[in-house]
This record gives structure tokens, sequence and C-alpha cells, in this order.
């Protein structure tokens, strides 16, 4: 496997920022860890000076028990054919990172969602508002701590009209035959066919 491109990013991104941790994940993947203060220097330099022109995803990861929230930055070389994986760590009480919406205008579409799912604020966006969500009022739901089944037992199946609603698994298991494995069946929300 021939990773000279590979290695020749790794090598320019430990030139300029000395404190990231690069890896070469695999053959066109790199994945470059750095502390929040770096990020924005870093995409900006990956951008205008790397290449790394298109956003290809940005997301966020709950690490409960570290009490951090960790966000990854997916960018994509059309020139080189490599992507890049940043990831940075950030407080997951009151959760704050800066809008990168300066340089990729659709970093705004996906800081809206972080924002709604996780809670994190990104300064410098002023549409954080009610985004996929109608009259949320709950912890944002994509956090560990949220109770998923809770919430879905005491919104969905104690409405009227509802009494018949099936458990997924349980109708996924039913036509194609397979069982329900014994993990997965704590989740169930139809308990009370158990």
């Amino acid at each position: 496997m021939n990773l000279e491109k590979e290695n020749k990013l790794a090598k320019q991104i430990n030139e300029i920022f000395h404190t990231a941790v690069v890896n070469i994940q695999r053959e066109r993947r790199v994945l470059v860890e750095l502390r929040q203060d770096l990020v924005p220097p870093f995409l900006t330099y990956a951008k205008e000076s790397l290449s790394f022109i298109h956003l290809a995803h940005f997301s966020c990861v709950d690490w409960i028990e570290e009490n951090k929230f960790e966000l990854v930055y997916i960018l994509w070389s059309y020139e080189e054919g490599v992507s890049i994986i940043l990831k940075t760590k950030i407080n997951r009480e009151n959760p704050k990172f800066v809008s990168l919406r300066n340089l990729w205008p659709q970093a705004e579409t996906y800081e809206r969602e972080i924002h709604e799912m996780f809670g994190v604020d990104f300064e410098g966006n002023d549409r954080l508002g009610e985004f996929i969500l109608e009259d949320w009022e709950d912890i944002p739901p994509m956090r560990r701590d949220f109770d998923t089944v809770k919430y879905a037992s005491e919104h969905y199946f104690t409405r009227p009209g509802r009494e018949d609603a099936q458990d997924v698994r349980e109708t996924i298991a039913k036509h194609s035959g397979e069982k329900i494995p014994d993990f997965a069946k704590k989740y169930s929300i139809r308990r009370d066919k158990e």
C-alpha cells in the first residue's frame, strides 16, 4: 500500500501544528486530533493551503464519562483524493465553540443540528433557534443522559389511538424470522408484551 500522499500530508500538518496528533488510518484517510483553540486556524490552513476545500461532514459525539463532547470535522481534497478527519474535545458543561460558517457556509446547517441535538452553542451563528425539533422542552435528545425509552413511553404510547403500536424490533423479527437478541429486549418500548 502506497501512503506517500498521506505521509506527506501528516508531515505538513506537524510542521505547522506541532501539538497535533496525526495518524494515518489507512489509504486516503488521515486522522488529526487538536486542542480546540487550534481548530479554526487548522481548518483555514487545510482549506487555503492544503486544498481541502470540501467540508464533507461535521458531527458530535457525547463522551459523558469524560464530561466532554467531541466535534468531528471531515474534510475532502479533490486534488489529493484524501480525507482529513479532525477531532477536538470541548467541555460538556456549558458547551461552546466558534462557528465556522465563514469558512464553509454549509457548516451553519451542521451547527444548527448539533446545537439542537447536543446543546452546543456556536458563537457567531445567529441561527441557532428551533431547527428540526418542534416545541422541544427536554434536554437535547442526542445526549447520552437523555432517556429515549422514558420519553417515548411518556409521549407516544400513552396517547389515545396508539394502543396498537408495535415495537420496530418485533415487526422486523416477525418478517425476517429472526429472534430478537436478549440484550435488545430491554430497550423495547412495548415491555408489557414480555
